[in-house]
């Protein structure tokens, strides 16, 4: 009755995957490395979809599928005892409108203390909807959509855009009972500024669905505005602040210019007029028109340009405090859930400076793209 579709990137989480699913079943591990042969026990079919990403990947799974349903997990859940009766049971005597059963989600999190921002991220597959941790379809239903769009790289979106177009084709998807848990993963330092390459798929899907796409995979509306605004402040800042400084550079060298040529001029005329000269090896002169306590008084109209400079360095400095004040309630939104360790802390901190700004890159990466 079903076909349980797993692609991998060679996880050694994938040995606990398969042990969950059990031998009562037939399973396809479709290994998308582009390395060596992936070894897996008997008798788990491979096929290879050569590193072309995870939509690519279960394509190749369920085309070589015969089954009336495919299960596809990833290879880093471990499904729970009983998963596969259970599977049978959710899709047993479905009405036909129906074309596809997602399992339940659960993600372990901490009793002793809060979770971290990674661990939330994880913990939001709880609530997600349609996604391929675990998610059954008519494979007839999948022929007649085309399976997942290969234009999608990454493990995100290409599962919502599937179920949109299904959905669109008239057809209904429900939830099952079985279980499904999704460790949480450490994906290192830098993981919530990778996760960023996900917008470039928004992009993607805001082409193909329309502005509304969020509200129908039950999805919140993102914070990409205020990303745009927190980088927009911050290159406002340094612009103007460079445009400041270089005003000023600017007007001390044309300063100094006009200092030691006016001073030359002067001294000039004083020492050709009767009655000037040396005096003991000084030139004696009377006060010089020009000169305030032995220095050329400003050059006239370079108060204008000292002016502009300082009105650049005032709104650097309100565009710098803007960009300090978005980026400090983004900073502190993450941090007030978590447990507040110092390495939390820092690591909210500084990811938090830089994921505005490769949040709009690969926004704008992922517009030009799609309008290819």
């Amino acid at each position: 009755m079903i076909t349980v579709v797993i692609p991998t990137v060679g996880r050694p989480t994938l040995r606990d995957t398969l042990a969950g699913v059990g031998s009562g079943v037939p399973v396809i591990v479709v290994d998308d490395t582009p390395a060596a042969e992936l070894s897996v026990p008997a008798p788990v079919r491979v096929v290879r979809s050569g590193g072309r990403g995870p939509a690519a990947a279960r394509n190749a799974g369920w085309r070589a599928s015969t089954t009336p349903w495919v299960v596809f997990l990833d290879d880093d859940v471990v499904p729970s005892p009983g998963w596969a009766e259970a599977v049978v049971k959710d899709l047993a005597d479905l009405p036909d409108d129906v074309a596809g059963s997602q399992g339940r989600i659960e993600v372990p999190l901490p009793d002793d203390r809060e979770p971290t921002d990674a661990e939330r991220h994880t913990a939001g597959l709880a609530d997600a909807l349609w996604v391929t941790a675990d998610m059954a379809y008519r494979r007839s239903v999948l022929e007649s959509v085309g399976g997942f769009d290969e234009r999608f790289p990454r493990a995100y979106r290409e599962d919502a855009d599937l179920a949109l177009r299904v959905s669109q084709a008239g057809h209904r998807l429900v939830k099952g009972d079985r279980v499904t848990t999704h460790p949480v993963r450490d994906d290192g330092f830098w993981a919530s500024v990778r996760f960023q390459r996900g917008n470039a798929d928004d992009a993607l899907m805001r082409r193909l669905h329309g502005p509304g796409w969020r509200t129908a995979i039950g999805g919140g509306r993102g914070r990409l505005r205020v990303h745009a605004a927190t980088t927009a402040a911050a290159l406002t800042a340094l612009t103007l602040a460079a445009t400041a400084a270089a005003r000023a550079r600017r007007a001390l060298r044309r300063a100094d210019a006009w200092s030691r040529r006016a001073g030359g001029r002067l001294l000039s005329r004083q020492a050709s007029r009767p009655g000037r000269g040396l005096v003991n090896g000084v030139l004696r002169q009377p006060p010089v028109r020009g000169l305030v306590g032995g220095a050329l008084t400003q050059r006239p109209g370079a108060g204008g340009r000292d002016a502009r400079s300082r009105q650049a360095g005032v709104l650097a400095a309100l565009a710098g405090a803007a960009w300090a004040a978005m980026t400090a309630e983004f900073a502190w939104r993450r941090i007030a859930p978590g447990p507040r360790t110092p390495e939390e802390v820092w690591r909210m901190v500084v990811t938090s400076v830089v994921i505005p700004p490769v949040a709009c890159v690969h926004r704008l990466r992922g517009e030009w793209r799609a309008r290819r």
